[in-house]
């Protein structure tokens, strides 16, 4: 199985973590989530993985709490997903998870 693990900072309180693990070319298992540093720790904004079984996106506020929602995705497409639009929104995760927005 081959293993694949990032991080990307987009500035010096938001970074990206990306990990998949591949098998004969082929997405088995993914994370991908925008993180924030909030009062001295990094805090999960968004999370895209496959952690039950199916691609999903959690979205978490300042209390931790989060809500699911469910991608129709194959795990290859959803990775490629959860990367651009983590990378194109993540100013805008960024500020209303900061706003204290609801999951």
């Amino acid at each position: 199985m081959a293993e694949k693990e990032y991080i990307i900072f987009y500035s010096g309180d938001a970074r990206k973590r990306h990990r998949h693990e591949t098998l004969k070319g082929k997405v088995v298992k993914f994370i991908v989530q925008l993180e924030i540093k909030h009062e001295g720790g990094w805090k999960e904004v968004v999370r895209y993985d496959c952690a039950h079984g199916y691609a999903h996106r959690d979205s978490y506020n300042l209390r931790g709490q989060y809500g699911k929602e469910k991608l129709s995705l194959e795990f290859e497409d959803a990775l490629c997903f959860a990367d651009d639009d983590i990378d194109d929104n993540w100013e805008v995760y960024k500020r209303e998870f900061l706003k204290g927005g609801s999951p």
